[in-house]
């Protein structure tokens, strides 16, 4: 009756390739598309500054010898990859009843109940990569044991900040967002960028929007629906795309500060996948996620796993600049 539970249905190639072809829930920044991602063979990650650009060295198998250093303006710092796993149960009172003689119709809903418990702990994954991404775009980037490593402390990097002064009906807005552009200018030093984009806190956007500079800029335009319309919307604004970030009470911008990011460097942001800790996954290219399942015992259930191995980084810190409504 429950030959639906059997090792062979909780492999780990079937369920990674499931777990991996689950529609995909992103958060904000995901769906940005800034962070390029690729898979690592090893489980600690080498990180290099070098002219204030940090990169990721080549990685090497486990055992062997170490990337060489030398000179003194190369400062290398060696971090281990986050681990994010979790675990769920697939019990058989789950598919209980539902089964006709001659039929198939407890092996589908088992793949249902499958596939729905995969889609969940997804999920819960991405929301978790979201929130790396998000300290990443602050400079802040997570270790393996969920310890925050200040990427400007790290490397003696300055974090480069405009305050906006929004509480002042006269601050001269466009010169404030002149000056950001002008400090990402400075800091990519020639790479060129396609725009840049600002990510707001509830206050911050709040206040920006409202603020008469602001609105007078936009009465008169066609735009101006987006100023009076929907307040959660993202806009046009001195060269710069504004929009209100919504987040959570975990994964959030402070209230009064915003991050505008240039859009379109190569590499700004990278994602690194490092194996999972299986023994058949030693030495392989890292995938965005695993999943793998295990019969429990008295053929009561199964136990599923499922896990990501996330690094995410900015590489150039300080070209993301820090913005604060005061």
């Amino acid at each position: 009756m429950l030959d639906v539970f059997t090792p062979n249905a909780f492999r780990l190639l079937k369920l990674t390739a499931a777990i991996n072809n689950t529609k995909y829930a992103p958060g904000r920044i995901s769906s940005l598309g800034w962070f390029g991602e690729s898979g690592i063979a090893t489980l600690d990650a080498a990180v290099e500054m070098q002219d204030g650009v940090l990169t990721l060295l080549d990685p090497k198998p486990r055992g062997a010898a170490g990337t060489q250093v030398r000179g003194e303006k190369r400062n290398v710092r060696s971090f281990r990859v986050p681990h994010i796993p979790e675990s769920s149960a697939l019990y058989a009172d789950e598919v209980q009843g539902i089964r006709a003689f001659g039929s198939d119709s407890q092996a589908e809903v088992f793949n249902t109940r499958l596939n729905e418990r995969l889609t969940i702990m997804r999920r819960n994954i991405d929301y978790t990569i979201e929130a790396h991404r998000l300290s990443a775009v602050k400079g802040i980037m997570k270790d393996a044991n969920g310890a925050d490593h200040n990427l400007f402390t790290e490397f003696g990097v300055t974090q480069q900040t405009v305050a906006f002064a929004l509480t002042t009906s006269t601050t001269k807005i466009r010169q404030k967002v002149l000056n950001v552009i002008e400090k990402v200018e400075e800091q990519l030093d020639g790479v060129p960028f396609s725009g840049i984009r600002v990510l707001c806190g509830a206050t911050f956007w709040a206040d920006f929007i409202e603020h008469d500079m602001v609105k007078e800029t936009y009465l008169n335009t066609a735009m101006a629906n987006e100023v009076r319309g929907d307040p959660t919307l993202s806009f046009e604004y001195a060269g710069a795309t504004w929009e209100r970030y919504r987040g959570t009470s975990d994964v959030q911008i402070a209230d009064t500060e915003a991050y505008a990011v240039p859009e379109g460097v190569p590499e700004l942001f990278i994602t690194r996948f490092a194996p999972a800790d299986y023994v058949e996954t030693v030495n392989t290219i890292g995938l965005p996620y695993y999943s793998k399942g295990e019969v429990m015992k008295f053929g009561k259930g199964a136990e599923l796993e499922a896990q990501s191995n996330p690094l995410n980084l900015c590489t150039r810190p300080s070209a993301v600049i820090k913005l604060t409504r005061t």
